[in-house]
């Protein structure tokens, strides 16, 4: 096992043989890159651009790359320069997930990027912030309500990607004429939402690790409050608010589990019956399976704190009309004499229609008496 680096100054981990990128974003580890006949099943490969952009090409000749080396590839017009990020039997899963157009001529990879190559990728690079900076001043000035939130150059600088935002519809055939004649390139406009943006631009989130839009997300999933509200999470925008300006991304992750955790929790409906006083729900700690208890519907009074498995005990012995004396689970001995008191109750319910009966004697009966003389009730002793 040993580093090398590649073209693109990106580190690279080479083992046994097969060359896999650890510091390229939205990477896909190729788990079938020993494999020879994996390797030889397709000619296409994926080459990741700046950001999230990827595209797949064609190797026709046949040129032996391996994950991480830089090429040029085939654009319109003139080139651009990438890094492959994925080859091998993968790629066709990855085009078949990302709906390759089959109908469509495939473009073509020309080569390994030359150092010329990647000195004119280097300068056109160094032009984005500024050109960034300078057709939002323009658009200010064409009066367009948009914004422009990235500028992405062609590899060999004759072409420029400008990415925005827009709530509606918006004509920008005057900006494109007004952007052509200033930066001297062909213009192409792509219209992209918040969470692309912020993708786009990158950042720390509030777990402290880099944004997930910008890490690895390719498909972005609406996000609901209802996955807040299951998680119980404040409903404060502010904090439920990402950098985009909309609701976290993270929300859907483990909002499931929670969902089948609070099927095991009692429901928040529900009041329970003491001795002392009527309890409602105030708030429940999901994870913990603890709900916490208020004597006021409307406020915190009283707060008692009890878990999942105390609430459902004291529902089923209100729904059999008895009140516990608190909410505290009761000790070891409360529940041996109470549960003496229902025996009792229950022994003498059912005794009491099995008690012994005397034997009555037939009225003129005989019987024989110890001097072997008839007897009867009434008759007189001979």
């Amino acid at each position: 096992m040993d580093f090398v680096l590649n073209n693109s100054g990106c580190c690279a981990l080479r083992q046994n043989g097969c060359k896999k990128a650890c510091c390229s974003k939205l990477n896909t580890f190729n788990w079938l890159c020993d494999l020879p006949e994996a390797v030889a099943a397709t000619d296409f490969i994926e080459v990741q651009f700046k950001n999230t952009r990827k595209g797949y090409y064609l190797n026709e000749a046949k040129i032996p790359l391996e994950k991480g080396d830089v090429v040029a590839v085939e654009s319109n017009p003139g080139h651009d320069v990438g890094t492959v990020t994925l080859t091998g039997k993968l790629v066709l899963l990855q085009m078949q997930k990302t709906r390759y157009r089959w109908d469509q001529e495939p473009k073509r990879v020309y080569r390994i990027a030359r150092q010329t190559d990647i000195d004119k990728y280097n300068e056109a690079k160094l032009r984005e912030h500024q050109t960034m900076i300078r057709s939002r001043q323009i658009a200010a000035e064409l009066g367009l309500d948009m914004k422009i939130g990235d500028v992405e150059y062609q590899g060999d600088g004759n072409k420029a990607i400008f990415y925005y935002i827009a709530d509606e519809r918006v004509d920008f055939r005057q900006l494109i004429k007004v952007l052509a004649e200033t930066f001297k390139v062909r213009i192409e406009m792509k219209q992209i939402g918040a969470r692309q943006e912020a993708g786009r631009i990158g950042g720390i989130g509030p777990c402290g690790r880099e944004l997930c839009c910008s890490a690895w997300m390719t498909n972005f999933v609406s996000v609901a409050t209802d996955a807040a509200r299951f998680q119980d999470i404040s409903m404060n925008p502010q904090k439920l608010a990402g950098q985009c300006a909309k609701l976290k991304c993270c929300y859907n992750y483990e909002v499931d589990a929670y969902v089948e955790m609070q099927k095991q929790l009692p429901s928040r409906k529900i009041q329970l019956e003491t001795l002392d006083n009527t309890y409602f729900h105030f708030k429940t700690d999901i994870l913990k399976k603890e709900i916490t208890y208020s004597t006021d519907k409307s406020q915190a009074a009283n707060l008692k704190t009890i878990s999942a498995e105390r609430a459902f005990e004291i529902i089923n012995l209100n729904k059999r009309n008895i009140k516990p004396a608190t909410l505290e689970p009761e000790s070891e001995g409360q529940k041996d004499a109470r549960k003496i008191d229902s025996h009792d109750i229950l022994e003498d319910s059912i005794s009491r229609f099995d008690a012994e009966k005397k034997r009555k004697r037939k009225k003129n009966k005989p019987f024989i008496h110890k001097n072997n003389r008839f007897e009867g009730n009434g008759a007189r002793k001979q």
